[in-house]
């Protein structure tokens, strides 16, 4: 029941979206300290096994995960540029760019105070990587700021998808890149399209990669659910496994019936 409360309010107007997607994710970041979550994203398979990144041991545990990332950041220079991810959660993302693709500096740009406070104790060793908390529709960086910007499942919580890419270009440095991958209900696709569309942003790639996503999910499933089972309460338990596209979840079937999609796209600032 909660599950589809929670699905019925986050559509009633972009201010109510934002402040209960905040509200989640604050409620998120108390779990992930107990239960070892710097990763919540959908996660991704590729298609051969050739292109898989050779990982230290520590990340193993975390690669499908981290093969999101990698799949969204490999498209882009970024070795040597100044970065920014917005949406970082709980951190392990950044942390994984700023080791792995070796930008200057990294910077994760979070809505959650209480994330971005425990992605700051977690991460506190990796040199090139800080996180502050901000608004992804009102960045809090000058104009020509970045060489990158990141989103990775993260803009679908946004109360106005328009504004933020606004912040988006704002924020890029004229060249500069934007990898952006995220899922989006089929009937909100064309106007996700148009948001893109109207910016001044010129598309460099752009792919659906729905299949990658529900095999990863798949992956996935037994680990999911057992943290679920382990570090969250009873009663809303089946929201977190909606939210986390365990199998027989409303995301997951969406995906599997192609009611939702998983796009991915990389742009360039004019």
């Amino acid at each position: 029941m909660i599950s589809k409360i929670f699905i019925k309010i986050v559509h009633l107007n972009p201010w109510l979206q934002k402040t209960i997607w905040k509200w989640w994710y604050q409620r998120l970041a108390l779990r992930a300290r107990e239960a070892n979550w710097t990763f919540m994203n959908y996660g991704f398979l590729h298609d051969s096994e050739k292109v898989k990144r050779d990982l230290i041991p520590e990340d193993e545990d975390d690669r499908v995960f981290i093969q999101l990332y990698d799949y969204a950041v490999s498209r882009i220079p970024i070795e040597g540029k100044n970065v920014i991810e917005v949406g970082s959660g709980r951190g392990g993302g950044a942390s994984f760019i700023s080791r792995y693709h070796k930008p200057k500096h990294m910077t994760g740009l979070d809505y959650s105070s209480k994330a971005v406070k425990l992605s700051n104790e977690i991460h506190v060793n990796v040199s090139n990587l800080s996180f502050i908390k901000g608004d992804a529709e009102k960045i809090p960086f000058e104009n020509n700021s970045f060489d990158a910007v990141i989103n990775v499942e993260s803009s679908h919580c946004y109360g106005n998808m328009n504004k933020f890419i606004s912040e988006v270009v704002r924020v890029l440095k004229p060249g500069g890149y934007f990898s952006w991958v995220d899922l989006r209900a089929s009937s909100m696709v064309m106007y996700t399209e148009n948001a893109f569309r109207n910016s001044d942003l010129v598309s460099i790639k752009d792919e659906v990669i729905t299949p990658n996503i529900i095999s990863a999910l798949d992956e996935i499933h037994d680990r999911k659910e057992d943290m679920i089972k382990m570090h969250v309460p009873r009663w809303i338990q089946p929201a977190f496994r909606d939210f986390a596209g365990v199998k027989g979840s409303k995301i997951y079937n969406a995906f599997k019936n192609e009611n939702s999609v998983y796009l991915s796209k990389v742009f360039q600032k004019q």
